[in-house]
This record gives C-alpha cells, structure tokens and sequence, in this order.
C-alpha cells in the first residue's frame, strides 16, 4: 500500500483549516480515523446493535461472536499468550488504574514500595498515588538523564527486597524516548518484580511482543493507533489477573449473586464489569486489521524517515532546542524557539494549517527536569509525508520572524 493509498483512506486529511489544506502533526494526542474503522463500527450499529454475553437470539450472538473475535485479534496483534489476558477498558488510563487499584490492593502493604520514572505521563504517576495513600507505600522515582535516557544504574540501585512494581513507559510521550524496557524487565524479574509497561506511545509505531519483553502487564490505547476513543487494553499475565480482585462491580463481572455473597467470573470477563462499548471494540479490531495490512515494516521505516527528517530539518533553525536527543526515538519531537512561548508557536501555526502540540503534554515531571513551562511538540502518523513536513519547517521559520 503506497502513502498515496493510505492517505485516500482518511477523510478529515481532505479538511481545510483556516483556509489552509490540513498538515495534522499532533498524532501522539490522538491520530486520526481511517474510513475502514468508521465503516465498521458504522456496520455494528446498522445491523449488529445487541448487547454481547447475555442473548440467545440471533444479533446477541453475532455481536458477542465479532466481540471476541476483537480480542482474539488483539491477542495476536501483541503475541499474548492467552486470549483470556486481554481485558478491554476505556484507555491506558483505565487500565493503569485499575492495576493500580487491584494490584495494590492484593499485593502492596506499609512500607513496600514501587518504581516509577521521571519520565512518566501523569497516567502513570497519579493512580499510583492515589493507591499509595491507601496502602501506605513509597513511590521511588528513577530519573532521566538530560539526553531523555533513564539512568539504569540509578535503577539497579532502586531495586530492593522491598520493591513490588515497576511501571515505566514505553515510549515517552513528551520526548519521544524509546525506553530499554527489556532490559528494566530482566532486571526486575531477577529480583522477583514484576513490570507493567504504559504502550500507548509504542503500539503505533512498531510491533509488540509482550512474550518476547516478558513484561507482567502492558497497557495501550485504541485512539492513538487509529482505533476510536474511549477503547483500550489491559494485558496481564494470568498468573496475576487470577488472584487480583475486581476493579468494578457489577453485571457480566459474577457468576452468581445473592445478599449473602458473590463469586466473580472467570478471565476476562472478572475485570469487564457493566455493558461494554461493543462498536469501540470493533473498530480497535478493524484498526489493528489496518495497520497489519499495511505492515510494521512500512510503519516503521516511513517513521523513521520523518523523525530523521524532521529532525534534521528542526535543527537549520536558529535557536531552537530539541529537548529529548537519544539515538533512540519514536514517534514525536519536542522543542522550543528561545525566548518564545510553545503557546504562541502552536496558535501561529494553526493559522497555517498545522496542528501541532503544545504544553506540558501531561508529563509535567519532565518539563520541570529542563526547569521550563512547556514544549511545542510534533508527532507522526502512517498518512504523514515529508511534503508536510517541508511545509511546516517553513511555516516555522516564518513564525519565528513573527516572533522575534
């Protein structure tokens, strides 16, 4: 499938802004939708709307039979072991917290503790804090050099006989860091800890193998890998997910009830608590069908292309920063033009056209290591061509005469 092809199949890239063809640069917020994920969640609600699990008649079990199919094919999308370890939430938020409720509160006590990194979006700092005043644990932070790059050293000294979790992102989504989350893994299992990984930055860019990392937990969205909002995954290793008690109650979570007790269902379904959001499902499901036809091959060598591109583009103007230079990066570029605001940069360039990103990109931990307010931020998709990416380098440079 040629860029050409790809582009074709999303609508919104025909939309103008301000008057000016839409270059769409804010993909690490959300990408977005192509026609075959609208079509199918379309399909759902035109000729399969039924609630799943609970229906003997015919659209009940065509809807439940396309639903767990979806997960099947997430399964397979990440390498899971087992079908029943894929859990479907709202996003990576959810599923953070609900591991950090649930977890917690079988495994955590008064003075364990977790590791977390400076790194981290606040989806990732917040629940653990939350739980933390719960259960009365301590949050350890492994910092970042200025590079973008967590200090594994620091990390070999954080862990300890008292450490329960670590949870570190993939890719970090105010840098761009591609982080060495094998390695923090093998390095935590030899002490008996166990690892969740944020892939809401790393499932669009490149393929996932959750077997192959051997990580505990690995949490992503649907909107940031061309799926619809308010859809996410939670994997979890069995072995976890059998012992850690519901995060919600209610229907299609039990297997019976009565006012003197309840037994919870079998995996997944103990975690899936309430009516799902069944046309999200099938669109994440349609989505993944999309990227695997075009390939993680071209995915990754296209987006490749752009952040060295880019990049190289970003550093022939004078006095800007790019915040974030490991070797190794996916995804998007943060940076600053001195002595301007990223505010002003971003409004300026949506009188242009281009959507950008701009901000603490809820990773203010990160911002306060460079001891500043905000980056501008650019981030890529499939669809995006080095012909915008050209447009925005001089669209930049124009704003910076503005502004200076």
């Amino acid at each position: 499938m040629s860029l050409e092809e790809i582009r074709k199949d999303f609508p919104i890239l025909n939309e103008k802004v301000n008057n000016k063809p839409l270059v769409y640069l804010d993909n690490a917020a959300t990408t977005q939708k192509p026609i075959q994920v609208i079509d199918a969640m379309m399909n759902y609600y035109l000729h399969l709307n039924s609630n799943v699990h609970r229906g003997v008649h015919t659209l009940s079990q065509k809807a439940t039979n396309e639903f767990e199919l979806a997960r099947k094919t997430v399964q397979e999308f990440i390498s899971a072991k087992e079908q029943e370890e894929i859990i479907f939430t709202r996003g990576t938020t959810e599923s953070i917290n609900l591991v950090a409720s649930s977890f917690c509160e079988k495994f955590l006590n008064q003075g364990d503790e977790i590791i977390i990194s400076e790194l981290e979006h606040h989806s990732n700092i917040v629940p653990w804090q939350l739980a933390k005043e719960k259960h009365k644990f301590k949050i350890k932070v492994l910092p970042f050099k200025d590079n973008g790059e967590l200090d594994l050293e620091v990390f070999k000294t954080l862990l300890n006989s008292k450490t329960k979790l670590v949870s570190v992102s993939h890719v970090s989504n105010a840098l761009g860091t591609i982080n060495p989350v094998k390695e923090i893994i093998e390095l935590a299992h030899k002490q008996g800890v166990p690892v969740l990984i944020d892939g809401a930055q790393g499932v669009p860019h490149f393929k996932i193998d959750v077997q192959d990392l051997d990580c505990d937990f690995y949490v992503f969205s649907g909107h940031k890998m061309y799926a619809p909002m308010g859809i996410g995954v939670l994997y979890g290793k069995r072995e976890y997910l059998d012992i850690m008690p519901p995060y919600h109650g209610g229907g299609e979570m039990i297997k019976e009830v009565s006012f003197e007790g309840t037994t919870f269902n079998d995996l997944p379904y103990k975690f899936e608590a309430g009516t799902p959001s069944v046309s999200d499902v099938l669109g994440l499901k349609a989505a993944i069908d999309y990227m695997n036809e075009i390939g993680f091959d071209f995915i990754e060598k296209h987006e490749e292309f752009l952040m060295e591109y880019t990049t190289k583009r970003l550093l022939e103007i004078e006095d800007l920063k790019i915040y974030g230079t490991s070797k190794h990066k996916a995804g998007g570029i943060s940076f600053n033009l001195k002595d301007v605001h990223p505010f002003d940069v971003g409004t300026l360039l949506d009188q242009l056209g281009i959507a950008i990103r701009t901000g603490h990109h809820c990773a203010q931990t990160v911002m306060q290591h460079y001891g500043i307010v905000g980056t501008a931020r650019v981030s890529f998709g499939i669809y995006n061509t080095k012909e915008e990416i050209d447009y925005f380098i001089e669209s930049l440079k124009k704003v910076k005469t503005m502004l200076s």
